[in-house]
């Protein structure tokens, strides 16, 4: 009993930290035209902004996963919850533009300290035939974040005031908080020493998995930097409606992530993989040619969908792995994967900004899907 307590307490601790850094991380999408026009921000600048979220996370995740490995999941988990008290502060009374860059950098860090230890907790307590579907229902706890996180912070800025987000978000942290320091219990750090980094870099299995996840990263983040601007211009869409249209993405993610981590536990990882790979040729272009606002609904619903193909077998993957080298450094593990987000968080708003200032929206948007397709080469063979 006291084992399954033990999971029990585990995933709700990592859903609800990865929902919270979610909804934090999505204040800032609806309020973005706002900002945009207020300090003169051009689809460069808007890029930056969003990329040094990425930057920050990937000089942080190395370290943060050998002090995780080492010293155990439960002290990162902590540290992380003041850069999210710190970071929401300061998007709340900052009118500054680099003053917002460095919170997002900071937000950033905090990410890597919640992420990193989190999923590491799931490799701990759940075997191998239930990981997919027990990350999943954390990633589920994410996807509500951005279900949730993008339509209340438009409606709360639009009805109750410019600040009214960030209570919220000040509200959720407390409740994180709470959550991480009363129910989250100590695993014993790893005793052998760490898989090392070329060890890891050279499993062809985590290579192929950490490169999805780079896919992954760098459409979402193009989305939200360029979508928002994209609504406004052709739709005229406010706060309100741009957050409508990132939560109806994100319900069709949370909706099927669990699925499609319990689907990858039955007939594999790889699989479901080809499948999201192979869907986003079609599915990613949508958003940006379509010329009814319900027919942008119902594309960002798909794309949701799609993104739970591609994204959910990435972290048992990965823990597999690990699990087969006789080894439980996961936080090591998911460093690569990680790093590989913070990757295409970067080259997603400032390669992404260039192909939309360049080409257009709708076209940046169809070369994205044509590079998903001509990914399904590196799984060739694979069997995982």
């Amino acid at each position: 009993m006291r084992r399954l307590n033990d999971r029990t307490a585990a995933l709700v601790v990592t859903t609800l930290a990865l929902h919270v850094d979610t909804v934090l991380y999505c204040l800032l999408v609806p309020l973005l035209p706002r900002y945009a026009k207020e300090l003169h921000l051009n689809q460069s600048q808007i890029g930056i902004l969003f990329g040094s979220y990425a930057v920050a996370l990937l000089v942080a995740t190395f370290p943060l996963a050998r002090i995780t490995d080492r010293c155990g999941r439960r002290a990162p988990m902590l540290w992380g919850l003041s850069g999210l008290v710190f970071t929401t502060l300061a998007f709340a009374w900052s009118r500054n533009y680099w003053m917002l860059v460095l919170a997002r950098s900071l937000q950033g860090v905090s990410g890597a300290a919640t992420w990193l230890p989190g999923m590491a907790l799931l490799a701990d307590h759940f075997p191998r035939e239930e990981r997919g579907k027990a990350m999943g229902i954390a990633f589920a706890g994410a996807n509500v974040g951005f279900l949730i996180g993008p339509p209340l912070a438009g409606f709360m800025d639009q009805y109750f005031g410019s600040m009214s987000p960030f209570y919220l978000g000040i509200s959720l942290v407390v409740l994180d908080a709470l959550a991480r320091l009363f129910l989250l219990k100590e695993v014993e750090p790893v005793r052998e020493a760490p898989i090392p980094w070329r060890v890891l870099l050279r499993n062809r299995v985590v290579l192929v998995f950490a490169g999805a996840m780079v896919l992954g990263a760098a459409f979402w983040t193009l989305l939200e930097s360029a979508l928002p601007v994209d609504l406004q211009r052709r739709f005229g869409m406010g706060p309100g409606g741009i957050g409508l249209v990132f939560a109806v993405a994100a319900l069709g993610h949370t909706i099927t992530s669990p699925v499609m981590g319990k689907l990858s536990d039955r007939i594999g990882r790889t699989r479901v993989l080809r499948l999201g790979l192979l869907s986003g040729l079609f599915i990613l272009p949508l958003p940006g040619f379509l010329p009814w606002r319900w027919a942008v609904l119902v594309a960002m619903i798909a794309l949701g969908v799609n993104s739970s193909f591609l994204l959910s077998p990435c972290s048992p993957a990965v823990a597999d792995q690990i699990e087969g080298m006789k080894s439980q450094s996961y936080a090591s593990g998911f460093s690569v994967l990680n790093v590989a987000y913070s990757v295409g968080m970067m080259v997603g708003p400032l390669v992404g900004g260039v192909m939309v200032d360049a080409w257009g929206f709708g076209p940046a948007l169809g070369v994205t899907g044509f590079g998903f397709a001509c990914y399904l080469i590196t799984t060739r063979g694979l069997t995982v």
